[in-house]
């Protein structure tokens, strides 16, 4: 796929928060409204082909699961606020097409791994919404039977083996994974998503190695958000097209529009047969943009107002909504279908981690591993 140019946050924006994390008032730019709109329409055209290439159902679902992950996450930070949600809490709105995308390319018996931005993937692999909110609010009934929390979702039936809370924690163990996949013959892909910080890991460069060395079908997805929590990319990495750190080690890669859901199915896809025939991995730079900051507890005052603007007008979500209506694949009764059934799936999710037990205290002793 050809690399397609996205703009990097500029240096200002990424500065221009005061010793006190205010941002001033000289700095705060007012996004070109005309040039959104533009870059809207040039996003939507390259969009519209792909459409063309899918059935009418295939797409609907891909936008039911952005939606899904999207109210999913909002209900998280309202809950989150009340206190219901302790810990950390990563959200992952405005990514929505990275792991919708992704995981629309794999099998179900696949395997993934990502970071402790993991609601999304759970979702998408097929966690039911009401384990993994019951799993944020430490019940017994949670995925993890409230022991992990928001970064440890882990779902063993559906190979969804983990959020991981170590920054590059995961990108060995996907290795190792995909190494177990080999080893057996079997064809089964490993997904590793991580976001762009965790590159500059020891663990990323040497599994990156080891993998091509030994031809593993594991594929390696970095989601680029472009801010190490609150540093920005280009003030923490010298080369800063990630995906071309494949070159040093002859590894395949591509680098995807991450705001455009089909991008990223249509570029995995491709990874994951190669992956499949060959035993190749692959290094995917997945361009995409948090809307929230790094966590709940981060309000985001290092970004300029004028730089969220120009990525909500690239919201994945409303990019889709807009390219489906074009094609009359979607109409306002569908979307108001869609809305409604998400609404009703959350709200359970809700009533259930409410209602459901905490963990008894004897689960202290359970599921320890001590090394002698």
């Amino acid at each position: 796929m050809t690399k397609q140019a996205t703009p990097t946050p500029s240096r200002a924006g990424a500065e221009e928060a005061s010793s006190t994390g205010v941002i001033e008032k000289e700095t705060v730019e007012t996004a070109d409204r005309a040039q959104l709109q533009r870059e809207h329409e040039e996003k939507k055209a390259e969009q519209k082909g792909r459409i063309e290439e899918l059935d009418a159902e295939t797409l609907l679902k891909l936008l039911h699961q952005m939606i899904l992950i999207r109210r999913f996450e909002e209900k998280c930070a309202e809950s989150y606020s009340l206190g219901k949600i302790g810990g950390f809490c990563h959200l992952y709105i405005g990514q929505e097409a990275v792991a919708v995308g992704a995981l629309a390319a794999i099998r179900e018996d696949d395997y993934v791994l990502t970071s402790y931005r993991d609601h999304g993937h759970a979702l998408v692999r097929g966690t039911s919404p009401d384990e993994i909110m019951a799993e944020l609010y430490g019940k017994a009934s949670g995925c993890s039977a409230g022991k992990g929390g928001s970064m440890h979702l882990f779902d063993a039936e559906k190979n969804f083996l983990g959020g991981h809370a170590i920054v590059g924690g995961q990108i060995p163990l996907a290795t190792g994974v995909a190494f177990a996949s080999k080893y057996k013959g079997t064809d089964q892909v490993t997904l590793c998503f991580f976001g762009e910080a965790a590159v500059n890991q020891g663990a990323f460069h040497e599994s990156m190695n080891m993998a091509q060395l030994w031809r593993l079908p594991c594929i390696y997805i970095c989601e680029n958000n472009q801010y190490g929590m609150g540093t920005s990319l280009e003030r923490a990495m010298s080369l800063q097209d990630v995906s071309q750190k494949a070159c040093a080690y002859e590894l395949a890669s591509e680098f995807i529009d991450g705001m455009d859901v089909l991008a990223v199915r249509e570029v995995v896809a491709r990874a994951a047969e190669r992956a499949r025939k060959h035993y190749l991995p692959t290094l995917l730079e997945v361009r995409t943009y948090r809307f929230m900051g790094h966590s709940m507890s981060d309000p985001g005052n290092y970004r300029s107002r004028a730089e969220i603007e120009k990525y909500q007008e690239r919201d994945p979500i409303k990019l889709f909504t807009a390219s489906l209506r074009e094609k009359n694949i979607l109409d306002d009764n569908r979307l108001a279908e869609i809305e409604n059934e998400v609404r009703e799936a959350i709200e359970h999710a809700t009533r259930f981690a409410d209602e459901s037990p905490e963990p008894d205290p004897k689960e202290l002793y359970t599921h320890i591993y001590a090394n002698q």
